[in-house]
């Protein structure tokens, strides 16, 4: 491509926003209120954060009760154990026992403690082991906790386990065969998507309201669309992972997966605490206050009309019933309409693709690739052979992609780009797949056709649902809709989140029910 002579390479896709000298206030900000408590009993909703803590502050059940019932609940049913890799039950409770002596005192640290959560297995969590989900054993030998994870230690959430997900992350279903498959909770004949399978089943399914996933090429985005969820690809580098190894360098980053608005900007401003020992979590100022949703929702109907937002289409993208309906009512929220071009995307794709593969091989000795499934040690041996030449040309794209993005943000500031999150509605379980495993490139192409370009880019998308494919809910698939952001605008993509999530789940009119496979927590949170 002689188009790209005129570009230098970019091998590191961080963009840190400029401060806005707002400084972050103590957790006392985060009271709970009655609109934030998503009732299950009174709609199609999961439990929220704010259910848990405000149960835990009428002292109708304890932190320990509720935790005891659901260690319960995994272990004794084999569909929710596959979702979990490790879980440590001592660990547990005594996590949820000292929560239950702080709310016993009346001193909870704040709106996530006691709430159970689960991360997926490629962050370090102390005294457990790390596979990603492989054979291999990446555990460090020097133990330790990632730093965002710490956060929500800090915060008092209970850390029920490592989750489930696809082996080394390497691609879009979560089938492992390995280690057990976790199926989607709508509809047990479809996956749950990947690589951060396991997040998705544990949220989706009603067992925890937050799970913390990871992203390389759309691996929080694509198994949210599939399961339902609300799901936050960062700004790179803006979340750290420290002392963790990222094998996927500059592609992959940590989010959160949550079943409702507040619960995913909740968990995200805990973890994007800027990280003191980390050279560019550091630079990144913290992350705004959230805001409940009902006062979001008033504030949205009164400046919604004030002021003009942008939503990028780029039109070869849009082609879903649900997206036209869900841009529809964006427009009669303040938001603007801006047909915009993306060029280059097959070859971007392409060298998107070339680069988590070289990097995520570099991390993998060859000795250990036999003990790997048989397409990822094919995947693995791709990405060991990339010419030099062939990388360097791939940073060139990249960067040829961030400076068109910055053109298109200096003309529309703040816009959102936004396209379904996937172009299939979920990816069916094929006969044998779950013995054998199940390599399909071409579908696994198709499914990250939206995704990718946020990862290679460095910028934040949000997946949120807007419906089930299919005329019967029942049994359906949900279907997903994402936006990308500017770098560093998270906080646009959370607006745009909750106008959508009003759409959506508004009572009377829900586009959206919750998973055949809800397991009620309520049943162990009556003590």
């Amino acid at each position: 491509m002689r188009e790209l002579d005129d570009y230098e390479p970019r091998y590191d896709p961080t963009v840190i926003k400029l401060p806005d000298n707002t400084k972050r206030q103590s957790d006392e900000h985060f009271a709970i209120k009655e609109a934030d408590v998503h009732d299950p009993k009174a709609s199609q909703r999961h439990y929220s954060a704010a259910y848990y803590t405000s149960t835990y502050r009428a002292q109708k059940v304890t932190p320990t009760q509720v935790v005891t019932g659901l260690l319960d609940q995994i272990s004794a049913k084999k569909h929710h154990s596959v979702a979990f890799l490790q879980i440590i039950p001592e660990k547990v409770l005594a996590a949820a026992e000292a929560s239950t002596a702080r709310y016993k005192s009346g001193k909870p640290l704040g709106p996530l403690d006691g709430v159970p959560v689960a991360v997926k297995d490629e962050l370090d969590l102390d005294g457990y082991e790390k596979s990603l989900g492989s054979p291999i054993d990446f555990t460090r030998k020097a133990g330790g906790t990632s730093w965002c994870v710490k956060k929500w230690e800090e915060a008092g959430a209970i850390i029920v386990g490592k989750l489930n997900m696809h082996e080394l992350g390497l691609d879009t279903t979560n089938n492992n065969p390995t280690k057990g498959t976790p199926l989607n909770p709508y509809n047990s004949s479809y996956y749950t998507g990947g690589s951060s399978g396991g997040s998705a089943y544990a949220v989706s399914s009603g067992l925890i309201p937050i799970a913390l996933g990871a992203d390389g090429g759309g691996s929080i985005r694509i198994p949210s669309a599939y399961c339902g969820l609300y799901g936050l690809k960062p700004t790179h580098g803006r979340i750290s992972i420290s002392p963790t190894t990222n094998l996927a360098a500059s592609c992959g980053v940590v989010g959160p997966m949550a079943s409702n608005m507040d619960d995913l900007e909740l968990a995200y401003s805990i973890l994007a605490t800027p990280d003191p020992s980390n050279p560019v979590s550091s630079l990144f100022s913290p992350p705004s206050i959230p805001s409940s949703s009902s006062s979001s929702s008033s504030s949205s109907n009164n400046n919604d009309r004030k002021k003009k937002r942008f939503l990028g289409i780029y039109k070869p993208w849009l082609s879903h019933p649900a997206i036209d309906a869900a841009l529809n009512h964006y427009t009669t929220h303040g938001y603007d309409l801006i047909p915009i071009s993306l060029p280059y995307l097959h070859e971007a794709q392409l060298a998107h693709a070339l680069t988590i593969l070289t990097e995520i091989s570099t991390g993998i000795p060859p000795s250990l690739l036999p003990s790997l499934t048989p397409s990822n040690k094919i995947l693995l041996a791709v990405g060991a052979q990339t010419p030099a030449t062939a990388f360097l040309q791939g940073q060139k794209l990249r960067n040829m992609l961030m400076q068109h993005l910055s053109f298109l943000w200096r003309e529309y500031p703040g816009m959102l780009i936004v396209s379904p999150t996937t172009p299939n509605q979920g990816w069916k379980v094929g006969e044998g797949d779950l013995q054998k495993g199940v390599s399909d490139a071409d579908m696994s192409v198709r499914s990250m056709r939206f995704v990718w370009l946020a990862n290679f880019t460095g910028c934040p998308a949000l997946s949120i649902p807007v419906g089930i494919a299919g005329e019967e809910k029942e049994g359906g698939v949900p279907v997903g809709m994402m936006a990308m952001g500017e770098w560093g605008d998270e906080d646009g993509l959370m607006e745009w989140g909750r106008v959508g999530e009003e759409w959506v789940w508004r009572v009377g009119e829900e586009k959206m029910v919750r998973a055949k496979g809800w397991e009620d927590a309520g049943g162990w949170m009556k003590g």
